[in-house]
């Protein structure tokens, strides 16, 4: 029984790493959600409470690091709040329409035709700003897919050690 339950907390966490991509899924919570599910069957055998709290902590501080990563990111190339939302609106609707491309597609040109509807900004100026947006997604999604591999390559380590 142990087995299938390290199994299914695994998959959990596997469906959480795809989440560090996706943002329609909180993917380092539900990583830390795998954690937590293990530790309270197996009694904190394999990792004690700490490493709970020190994942909890970093999946928590992930979710503001992401926010940070995609303003900033949008901010530095000039993008406005318009910018922001629409680079949001078309990475969930491109992602919807068209799997992974359409979410990479949809980060830029949602935000280029944002500052082109709502901010009246030149062609050239809306590209640039959904260059950035698209930059600081690919940042954060990358930052965030890294800790999350990283807190899988422990939990299996932590399983094998013990």
């Amino acid at each position: 029984m142990d087995i299938v339950v390290w199994v299914i907390c695994l998959l959990v966490m596997l469906a959480g790493l795809a989440g560090t991509i996706l943002p329609v899924l909180p993917g380092l919570p539900i990583i830390w959600a795998g954690f937590l599910g293990y530790g309270l069957y197996s009694g904190w055998v394999a990792y004690g409470l700490g490493a709970l709290a020190v994942t909890g902590f970093l999946a928590v501080l992930s979710l503001a690091v992401d926010q940070l990563a995609g303003v900033m990111g949008a901010k530095k190339f000039g993008a406005s709040r318009a910018g922001m939302i629409g680079s949001f609106v078309g990475a969930v609707s491109g992602l919807i329409i068209f799997s992974l491309p359409g979410l990479i597609l949809g980060t830029f040109f949602g935000a280029a035709a944002a500052e082109m509807i709502w901010e009246k900004r030149e062609v050239k100026d809306s590209l640039v700003s959904g260059a950035g947006a698209l930059v600081g997604f690919l940042a954060g999604s990358l930052f965030k897919f890294m800790m999350g591999l990283g807190f899988i390559i422990y939990f299996i380590w932590a399983w094998i050690g013990v």
